[in-house]
């Protein structure tokens, strides 16, 4: 791929930044509805929460993180530090992907676990299971993506290999 233009630059820049905010703020809203979930008494507060986790947290995450993955594919392609020339883009990358993965194969399949738990409990239910399971995540995913922006103001540890030069384009 070829360097991006000043402009074509700045839009991806701004759509990664926009993208990675989104899904920083699903996160956030997330955290809350599991917390309060699970620190609530009150037994219709915890099955609107719940059942708000099914209304928008898988897709909108997803969607979040592809959009997030993909510019900044194109921003590490198409400008001076690569996809993987410097360890700071190549955390980055891993950790999106990571996050990426979790979403889809292990937050995605459980959610409708927890939406009919806050459905029965709604109803004046027993429901079965419980919503703990949600914790991890709520921990996790912020904690990944507080890294990601740490390390993209910081730019700590330098080239992945070093005393190479930088590539020319």
């Amino acid at each position: 791929m070829t360097m991006l233009s000043t402009r074509a630059r700045k839009t991806y820049l701004l759509a990664h930044l926009v993208s990675a905010g989104l899904w920083f703020g699903i996160d956030a809203a997330f955290g809350i509805l599991v917390c309060t979930a699970l620190i609530s008494g009150d037994p219709a507060v915890v099955a609107t929460s719940l059942r708000a986790v099914g209304l928008f947290v898988v897709w909108p995450m997803l969607t979040t993180a592809v959009l997030t993955l993909g510019t900044g594919v194109v921003l590490g392609l198409g400008t001076k530090y690569g996809l993987v020339h410097y360890w700071w883009v190549a955390v980055k990358l891993a950790a999106n992907v990571l996050m990426l993965l979790l979403i889809f194969f292990s937050l995605r399949p459980g959610i409708d676990d927890v939406v009919e738990y806050g459905r029965q409990l709604a109803a004046g239910g027993t429901p079965l299971g419980d919503p703990s399971g949600l914790l991890p995540p709520v921990v996790v995913a912020p904690s990944l993506l507080l890294l990601s922006n740490v390390v993209s103001v910081f730019k700590p540890w330098g080239r992945v290999r070093r005393g190479q030069p930088a590539p020319v384009r």
